[in-house]
C-alpha cells in the first residue's frame, strides 16, 4: 500500500491535471532527478512541470514557481530563472534566496492547505567557504511575503485556484490563518 506521502501526492498530481491540463496545457510530471519546466514545443503537447522524485514538498514548490511565472515567462524552460547549483557564493545565495521568497511562501501556504509540513530551503548544502549559513533573514521575508498574502489574499490567480482545490481535496484547516506563519514554525 501507498504511504500518506505517495497517496497525498498522487491527489496532488490528479488535483493539478484536473485543474490546469485543459485550462492551461500544462501537465504535472513526477520522478525526475532535477526539478524542470519544459514548454511545449507543439499546441497538440502540454507544457511540462516536473518536479523531483517523488517528494510532496518537491511538487508544491514547482508548482508554485508556475503558478508565479508569466504568461511569457511560461514559454521559457524553467521559466528563464538564473539558477546556480548548490555551492554558490554570499553574493549568489543572496541573489538565489531573493527570488525564492515569493515561491517558498506560496509553497508555505499550499502545504498548510493540504496537511503538509513545511520546510524552508536554502539550498545550497555545500555552500563556499565565507559564505553565511545563517538563513534568519531568509526566512523572516518568508514570513511576511506570507502573512502578507494571507491578509490580502491577492495572490497569483493560478496560485488561488490551486489553493482552494487543495482545501477542499484535503479537507484542511483554513491555510490563510496567520497563526501559520510565524518565524518558530520554521525553527
Amino acid at each position: 500500500m501507498n504511504s500518506p506521502d505517495q497517496q497525498r501526492l498522487q491527489l496532488i498530481n490528479q488535483l493539478f491535471d484536473r485543474l490546469f491540463l485543459k485550462a492551461e496545457n500544462t501537465q504535472l510530471m513526477s520522478g525526475a532527478e532535477e526539478p524542470l519546466y519544459k514548454p511545449s514545443l507543439t499546441a497538440n503537447e502540454p507544457h511540462q512541470l516536473f518536479f523531483r522524485e517523488n517528494f510532496v514538498s518537491s511538487a508544491l514548490h514547482e508548482i508554485a514557481h508556475w503558478c508565479i511565472a508569466g504568461k511569457e515567462r511560461r514559454l521559457l524552460q524553467d521559466f528563464g530563472y538564473w539558477y546556480q547549483p548548490d555551492g554558490r557564493t554570499s553574493r549568489q545565495q543572496e541573489k538565489f534566496e531573493s527570488v525564492e521568497i515569493k515561491p517558498q511562501a506560496l509553497e508555505w501556504i499550499f502545504s498548510n492547505a493540504c496537511g503538509q509540513k513545511f520546510t524552508p530551503s536554502a539550498d545550497n548544502l555545500n555552500a563556499l567557504e565565507g559564505c553565511s549559513s545563517d538563513d534568519t533573514a531568509f526566512k523572516q521575508a518568508l514570513v511576511k511575503q506570507a502573512q502578507d498574502w494571507c491578509q490580502t489574499q491577492v495572490l497569483p490567480s493560478r496560485a488561488k485556484i490551486f489553493i482552494d482545490a487543495l482545501v477542499k481535496q484535503f479537507d484542511a484547516a483554513d491555510p490563510f490563518n496567520l497563526e501559520y506563519y510565524q518565524l518558530s514554525y520554521l525553527a
